[in-house]
């Protein structure tokens, strides 16, 4: 068998059809039991636009190899021919189940559904083809083709969604975050950002990318007080320039990373007033306003960890690259005081311009980073509190939590 179709294969090179047809036909009387000589002979008829023939053949041999999806892609391409489209759906169906991750039968599948106007099973097959032509490193012609095709496909289906969901829900409000991240995120506009700790992590939090600001009920005092604390800050920066430090300070020998641009550079700066549970008395002396306003605040106590509280100078052209912080026990509040138009902060999936005076707060164990395009500093003042969703006899365990380790009496986990 190997023999004739080795030599049916060379008469097709030297375009001798007839010859390679007589030898094809050998081939499968002789072994009619060789799914190899059937789909041989099927490629034969295929090419002769005998579709039918083609077809028989082609279930012969997905019967006698019932595992090669190859050979039900065949099948499915000798029905498209024909005009066979339940037989076409039918073989690309078989193929898909024995790999899912078949790339020409989902091609073929999500070209047939579109024809067939079935748009939503044809976008799960086009996004299927996407995925998989964009994780191949090397893209012959036809998966090029079917990645350009695909993704002007979802873009058009999406937008048809887009359309017809905003004719039967209408505008989504600005206070419908969670609703509009869904939607989002099903068209493809956003990615979804989960916690990333370094540190505690605590189980079951939501994590949201900007909490409520329901929860922060003393938000209201703190920007009260933004003109006195920013009058303080630029009191500070101008007269006491001693206070400022690098907020980056990698330890020496550290490789190069994210952090080397900014590592000992006042291009991102900070003045502490309390840092990492230790108060800062000289800064506190020169800013009362300020200092008032964070003895209101319901900050995080933990010695040696927390709070911290200082004001974050970003200079004129500064980025701060995207990081994670060290758990989600704690809430990050910022109170813009300086803010020139164009800077930017992101959270996940949801980048917002600081607004003078007022304040928010994130989870910075999700993915963040901040810009300042312009040609003047921006000037924020950051603390930290407990996560807002903790009960109070959470973070009194916490603390407890904190302390124990921080004496070194917790061994590390074996492993």
């Amino acid at each position: 068998m190997e023999a004739l179709l080795r030599s049916a294969g060379q008469a097709r090179g030297r375009n001798q059809a007839a010859e390679e047809l007589r030898l094809l036909e050998q081939a499968v009387e002789r072994h009619p039991d060789s799914p190899h000589a059937h789909n041989a002979r099927g490629m034969r008829a295929l090419a002769d636009g005998d579709h039918s023939r083609a077809a028989e053949h082609f279930v012969c041999a997905t019967r006698l190899d019932p595992d090669e999806p190859a050979l039900q892609v065949n099948c499915a391409t000798a029905c498209r021919a024909a005009g066979d489209e339940d037989g076409e759906r039918a073989a690309l169906d078989g193929a898909l189940s024995i790999d899912r991750t078949h790339f020409v039968a989902n091609l073929r599948m999500a070209e047939l559904l579109a024809r067939r106007g079935d748009l939503s099973k044809a976008a799960f097959h086009w996004g299927g083809v996407v995925q998989l032509a964009r994780a191949m490193s090397e893209r012959p012609p036809l998966v090029a083709d079917a990645l350009a095709r695909g993704e002007a496909f979802l873009a058009e289906h999406n937008a048809t969604f887009a359309r017809a969901l905003e004719a039967e829900v209408g505008e989504i409000g600005g206070d419908e975050r969670r609703f509009r991240a869904c939607v989002d995120h099903m068209l493809g506009r956003r990615r979804l950002y989960q916690s990333e700790c370094a540190g505690v992590y605590f189980p079951f939090l939501p994590a949201d990318e900007f909490f409520d600001r329901s929860l922060f009920p003393w938000f209201a005092d703190l920007e009260s007080r933004t003109d006195a604390i920013r009058e303080e800050a630029l009191a500070v920066l101008a007269n006491r320039s001693d206070a400022v430090r690098p907020y980056v300070r990698q330890d020496k020998g550290t490789p190069q990373n994210k952090w080397s641009a900014l590592d000992g550079s006042l291009a991102w700066g900070a003045c502490f007033l309390w840092e990492y549970g230790e108060r800062n008395d000289a800064v506190c002396a020169l800013c009362p306003e300020t200092t008032a306003a964070l003895e209101q605040a319901p900050r995080n106590h933990v010695p040696g960890k927390a709070p911290s509280a200082f004001f974050s100078i970003l200079q004129p052209g500064g980025h701060i690259p995207p990081h994670t912080g060290v758990t989600n026990t704690r809430a990050i509040v910022h109170l813009p005081l300086v803010v020139p138009d164009g800077c930017l902060f992101r959270v996940g999936g949801e980048t917002r311009p600081w607004r003078e005076g007022e304040a928010f707060a994130f989870d910075d164990t999700i993915e963040h980073e901040a810009w300042n395009p312009t040609d003047r500093q921006r000037i924020v003042l950051i603390l930290d509190v407990w996560n807002p969703h903790l009960s109070r006899r959470e973070e009194e365990r916490l603390a407890k939590l904190f302390a124990v380790a921080d004496r070194g009496v917790v061994s590390a986990k074996a492993g």
